[in-house]
């Protein structure tokens, strides 16, 4: 390996290393509640808290806005064994929506700071007309002579469906705007709340095919250009999928500033003559599951950032998937594929092992030929390239794996980071989570991961079985390497990790062959 292919290898490596670092400051996550009822209705009183609370009734009357005032809040709990989320009449919003996930755990997907979401009218106090696991409905008369009746139809799953029925009671009366929003923010746990502000987006699908993910960030967009909107962050998506997109008029994302978290709003078209008008628009509030997404061919999907090298990303996650079924650990189905890999490069990776192997016999002549010419640059070139002809040795042959292993590398990175299959799966012993470090043990506040530390000792020997240059200097940037990687590593997915290491060890035990061929060859 040459000096350029060394500081290639360097620079390419920090440049993961930073774009991976550069994140915000951490965040406060929030606590969750356990329900333990299944449907639950509770009521409160406080009439300090309700005139704390921001009132924007949007209508003029400022009696009917005192009046729902003086009505007392009531909250409906609703519990599956997928979620739990917590209704209120108060603008028909909800104040909370969890989602359990594989360990147990509940991540709600509405920050402290954003509740309510989904209200509509907030001041406005509706009567609750009926409330079941299945369905809850909502309905509030205004002073001006309109009806707002707005419906959940609940699911068991991650797919809701919100209707929204406007009608006229006076007929002088005009039919209000209404509109759906989250944030600001989209909930998720405590480790991923470092970096969640940076993370969540507002994201839409393009309705002409082929369809397109659009990241929108200040200016609003027509809502009938796209087949659905969306707010998410690394692991979670809320997204508004209207039957009829043209019933809407603007997709908004919003922030105060790039401290606090984006937020979006679908605004519906007003009405003008219309005595009724229905919106009928699908909930998903739920994880970001690739192969989940699909299956409802809704191109959800595609919310889930594989990077530049997303079809090797893509591929990955569906032999993994395979490898799941079969080991039913993703940490074995990592390494499993680790092995497919390299037996699908090895004509490469020999090839590149060989021209390590030549260029290391060729060593002594190299030396000698730079110490006899080192006054004269152009005949030490001359003498240099001849003696890789005579001895038929391409210097730059030791790349080839490794320019084709970084997109593999790339991939891996980005799909262990991004595909929910992924989180909180364990491997073996004290890796349980194969999308987050390992961290063996904790030493106050210092956390020792070990797989980290068992990959930059492989490095290592990896990096001294291959040393081919006599030049000192290259020599300790070549040993400097798996430290730098180490380093990297240190807070890198233990998935990610584990694919490295069972690379480096493979890598090794098909040097161990090469090299003492070449050997052989050297000895006769």
């Amino acid at each position: 390996m040459n000096k350029n292919t060394i500081m290639f290898v360097v620079f390419s490596s920090l440049t993961i290393f930073i774009w991976y670092f550069f994140i915000s400051p951490p965040q406060q996550p929030q606590k969750h509640q356990e329900n333990k009822p299944q449907i639950e209705e509770t009521q409160q009183r406080s009439s300090s808290e309700q005139q704390s609370e921001p009132i924007s009734l949007k209508s003029s009357d400022s009696a009917v806005l005192k009046e729902s005032i003086k009505i007392e809040e009531e909250k409906i709990n609703v519990e599956t064994a997928k979620y739990k989320a917590v209704f209120s009449n108060r603008g028909a919003a909800i104040l909370s929506w969890s989602i359990r996930e594989r360990n147990g755990e509940w991540i709600d997907l509405v920050l402290p700071q954003a509740a309510p979401v989904m209200a509509n009218f907030p001041g406005a106090n509706y009567k609750i007309v009926s409330k079941s696991n299945e369905k809850i409905v909502f309905e509030y008369t205004s002073h001006e002579g309109w009806k707002i009746v707005k419906t959940y139809n609940l699911s068991d799953s991650y797919m809701h469906n919100l209707n929204i029925a406007l009608e006229k009671i006076n007929e002088t009366a005009l039919l209000p705007q209404t509109e759906l929003g989250w944030g600001p923010g989209l909930g998720t746990d405590m480790k991923e709340m470092k970096e969640n502000t940076n993370l969540t987006r507002v994201i839409a699908f393009t309705a002409a095919n082929p369809g397109k993910i659009r990241k929108l960030k200040k200016e609003p967009e027509p809502a009938s250009l796209f087949r659905w909107s969306a707010l998410d962050n690394r692991y979670f998506l809320a997204a508004f999928i209207p039957e009829n997109p043209s019933d809407f008029d603007q997709i908004i994302p919003s922030r105060m500033d790039k401290k606090h978290p984006l937020s979006i709003t679908v605004t519906a078209i007003a009405p003008k003559d219309s005595l009724r008008k229905e919106y009928s628009v699908d909930l998903y509030l739920g994880p970001k599951s690739y192969t989940y997404l699909r299956s409802f061919n809704l191109g959800l999907e595609k919310a889930v950032d594989f990077g530049f090298f997303g079809f090797l990303g893509k591929a990955a996650l569906s032999v993994l998937t395979f490898l799941y079924k079969i080991t039913n650990n993703y940490g074995w189905a990592i390494i499993l594929l680790t092995i497919m890999i390299q037996i699908l490069v090895m004509p490469l990776t020999l090839k590149s092992f060989r021209a390590a192997a030549a260029m290391k016999r060729i060593q002594p002549m190299i030396k000698e030929i730079q110490e006899k010419f080192k006054g004269n640059p152009q005949r030490l070139n001359a003498e240099m390239m001849n003696v890789y002809k005579t001895q038929k040795v391409n210097p730059l042959g030791g790349c080839l794996p490794m320019l084709f292993q970084l997109p593999i590398f790339w991939a891996f990175f980005v799909m262990l980071r991004n595909a929910y299959d992924l989180r909180n799966a364990p491997w073996i012993l004290w890796v349980k989570d194969l999308s987050a470090a390992d961290q063996f043990m904790q030493i106050g506040t210092f956390n020792l991961n070990l797989l980290p530390l068992i990959m930059g000792i492989g490095m290592f020997l990896q990096q001294k079985m291959t040393a081919v240059t006599s030049d000192p200097t290259q020599r300790r940037i070549m040993y400097i390497m798996p430290v730098v990687f180490t380093f990297m590593f240190w807070t890198f997915p233990s998935g990610l990790v584990l694919y490295w290491l069972t690379n480096s060890v493979c890598s090794m035990i098909l040097q161990y062959f090469v090299l003492k061929k070449e050997s052989n060859k050297v000895k006769k």
